[in-house]
């Protein structure tokens, strides 16, 4: 890819990720969605599983997940323009939106009509969630112990108070065990 062309595609990604986080509701699980239909099934430009790759470094690093995601997404495309814009583009609407609402505020903060506007805005999320997770279980249980694994995860963080980033190494871990009795199992099936 030319530089001319990493830039084209950057600043392509910058206007989607700005029109996109115009509707960014839920932590940006709307949006993973929304970047699974368009990137995955629509255009090819990745895969489920690589999609589900950066979301699991998005979630595990410090930072918003959404704006960790769309910078992987983004460098993965057009280098580190795309990196730089796409995160520009996922942050320019919630700024100017937060911006306008924290001028405003003293006017909002007790307003029923937007508090019950949001309690609608938080149960739609839901389903959005759910079909973003619907069409990612797949790629991520893909042998039958990474249910066990994500148990396992439920429990340490819901009843030990264990750090969310010591689970994720715990996920880590397992993920490699489980890998390498798979393949382990695989060699004795071809030997």
């Amino acid at each position: 890819m030319t530089q001319k062309e990493r830039w084209k595609k950057a600043l392509w990604l910058y206007l989607y990720f700005a029109k996109v986080g115009c509707y960014t509701f839920g932590g940006g699980w709307s949006i993973i969605a929304q970047m699974q239909k368009d990137f995955v099934a629509k255009r090819g430009w990745t895969t489920d599983e690589e999609l589900l790759d950066k979301i699991s470094v998005g979630r595990s690093v410090p930072g918003t997940m959404i704006s960790n995601v769309t910078l992987l997404f983004g460098y993965s495309q057009a280098g580190v323009p795309g990196a730089i814009l796409s995160v520009l583009g996922i942050i320019t609407a919630p700024v100017i939106i937060l911006s306008i609402l924290t001028f405003c505020y003293g006017q909002f903060r007790d307003n029923v009509y937007v508090a019950r506007a949001l309690v609608g805005v938080r149960a739609a999320v839901v389903p959005i969630m759910l079909v973003s997770m619907k069409s990612m279980v797949k790629t991520a249980f893909p042998y039958k112990l990474c249910y066990g694994v994500t148990l396992l995860g439920f429990v340490l963080c819901t009843f030990t108070g264990l750090s969310n980033a010591l689970v994720v190494v715990l996920g880590g871990l397992c993920g490699l065990a489980i890998m390498r009795a798979v393949d382990a199992a695989k060699a004795g099936k071809e030997g």
